[in-house]
């Protein structure tokens, strides 16, 4: 695994290396305790230091919290930076990619999650409501820090991710319409649940968290390569700017968890039973997407990327929206709230179980395209 402070190597196309986890570095091998870290801060922060929470959430411009908007920034631009855009083309000609991306984020992912909020949560709508809203908000950020540490592709993620983006401001309020208010009742489990969010407020998260860092990666790379040369750009600018992507991230967790440190640790019974259906959720479909993608004969790099986009949900969004139309003390709000406190380690851990499943990838795939 390479860590974002440098540019990650590419998978070969020949048989990867088995040992590629002994030969990380200390910093990559700590990552997970440096992440837990932030975590511990945030919550210990949130926890005790008082009217912290208020601050922060006071710090904000069209609903959207400027010190998270801040961390993402920083975390992504490294990564977008890193990707060579002269290359997207090759990624928009993999149907099996692009189709099975389409199929398991916007049918199967919130299929999934409707379904195991409603097996583990039958008797609390208010946090069953707020899963399936996370469910429905399709991952466009941190998804590129854990691919980037997979060593998945980068300019697959990059198109993913946009993809991604597209369908979220066009279909994430109809498909709650359908999954909080129609299909309850088709299948007979009871009145649904309103949920009235603008396309221009899903729009407005979609231009913060993914069009500024893309933007500023696309122009780092034309303006780096046209003044300097790729050579300099690849060797000297991205080791010196890869670091913020660190920063940026463990910044963002502490941010996150310091809003939401008081929430989450009294109320400990109501977080674990949010915990199961999420831990659930991203080990089924992370487990199932890179399955899938090796069945269709995707080399190891897109299917890790395939995995990752599929299993991550933007946290951002859902938490917004969930405290925009049910109020920020909500359980709708509190079930958004505990989604990342699950994905973030969950997916940590399943870059070290996808960075371990590149033997399964022996050889390239007959008729895989390859950057």
């Amino acid at each position: 695994m390479a860590s974002p402070s440098s540019p990650p190597a590419r998978v070969p196309d020949a048989a990867p290396d088995p040992g590629v986890i002994g030969g990380l570095s200390t910093l990559d091998r700590l990552l997970p305790v440096w992440i837990g870290f932030a975590m511990a801060a945030g919550l210990l922060l949130g926890r005790l230091v008082p009217g912290l929470d208020t601050a922060l959430e006071a710090v904000q411009v069209g609903g959207i919290s400027l010190p998270i908007a801040l961390g993402l920034l920083l975390m992504m631009y490294p990564v977008l930076a890193k990707v060579r855009y002269d290359r997207l083309g090759t990624v928009t000609g993999d149907r099996r990619l692009l189709i099975s991306s389409l199929v398991l984020n916007w049918v199967l992912g919130p299929a999934l999650m409707f379904a195991l909020a409603w097996v583990f949560l039958p008797d609390l709508p208010a946090y069953r409501t707020g899963l399936i809203i996370v469910g429905l908000a399709r991952c466009i950020a941190m998804v590129l820090i854990w691919n980037d540490l997979a060593c998945g592709h980068r300019e697959a993620a990059a198109v993913l991710v946009a993809i991604n983006s597209v369908f979220q401001v066009v279909a994430f309020a109809a498909l709650g319409w359908f999954y909080l208010e129609i299909l309850p009742g088709w299948l007979g489990l009871g009145e649904g649940t309103a949920l009235e969010v603008s396309a221009w407020d899903i729009a407005q998260s979609v231009l913060v968290f993914l069009g500024v860092p893309l933007a500023a990666g696309y122009l780092s790379r034309r303006l780096g390569e046209r003044a300097r040369g790729r050579d300099w750009y690849e060797t000297r600018f991205l080791p010196k700017v890869g670091p913020i992507a660190l920063y940026g991230l463990l910044f963002t967790i502490v941010i996150l968890f310091a809003l939401q440190g008081d929430t989450i640790t009294s109320r400990p019974g109501d977080v674990a039973r949010i915990a199961w259906p999420l831990l659930a959720y991203f080990l089924l479909m992370w487990g199932g997407s890179f399955l899938a993608g090796r069945v269709i004969g995707l080399p190891y790099d897109r299917t890790a990327t395939l995995a990752f986009t599929a299993a991550g949900n933007n946290f951002e969004l859902a938490i917004a929206v969930a405290v925009g139309v049910f109020g920020v003390t909500s359980g709708q709000a509190l079930a958004g709230v505990v989604g990342p406190l699950i994905e973030v380690p969950v997916l940590v851990a399943l870059v070290y179980v996808s960075l371990a499943g590149r033997r399964l990838f022996t050889t390239t795939p007959k008729g895989s395209v390859h950057v």
